[in-house]
């Protein structure tokens, strides 16, 4: 089905009404941003760490995990709507009606972005920037190519964790612990 054309200064509720294109897409400032498929292993550790931090919340009922396709709106007027490559949503803040059937209101507590060949780390940094502005606690960013995680506790805040190191939850998933080696294949 053709994407019908898009104008300026698009809400969070529109961006949710459009039809499947077959990719995903993300709201900054009210312009959609078309992403394109990523290769197999940024899925791959996509998955991983996806599956560890659901694992996790289930085990110790902290939260909920959400995967790359799952909207978080950042900001109103204009509209940001960002889909993180993993996402975490601390229990205490899911709504009492449930989880949403639209976009999350809100930034994910977790905000987790795998670099994939494409990424430029100019638009990672100003995604980093807009969690944070957002509310995000933490954010991890996943470097397969350096085989690194740079652990952000704030935009300031920066942890390089190489494949010898572990990561933690921090306060976000407290006695959340993994060994770095293990996300990447």
């Amino acid at each position: 089905m053709a994407v019908p054309a898009q104008r300026s200064g698009m809400t969070a509720e529109e961006l949710f009404e459009l039809p499947d294109n077959g990719g995903r897409s993300e709201l900054v400032a009210g312009e959609i941003i078309h992403m394109v498929p990523t290769g197999a292993e940024h899925g791959v550790i996509t998955a991983l760490i996806g599956h560890l931090i659901q694992e996790y919340s289930i085990s110790h009922r902290t939260g909920v995990c959400c995967g790359a396709e799952t909207g978080f709106i950042l900001q109103r007027g204009p509209d940001i709507v960002r889909a993180p490559d993993v996402a975490f949503v601390a229990e205490e803040r899911v709504p009492e009606t449930g989880i949403p059937k639209t976009y999350w209101p809100f930034a994910p507590d977790l905000a987790v972005e795998v670099v994939a060949p494409s990424d430029r780390l100019t638009d990672m940094h100003a995604k980093i920037a807009e969690y944070f502005a957002a509310g995000t606690r933490l954010v991890w960013l996943v470097e397969p190519a350096a085989g690194v995680v740079h652990n952000y506790r704030s935009p300031h805040d920066i942890e390089v964790i190489g494949e010898d190191g572990e990561l933690s939850g921090g306060d976000v998933l407290p006695g959340f612990r993994s060994a770095v080696r293990r996300l990447f294949p």
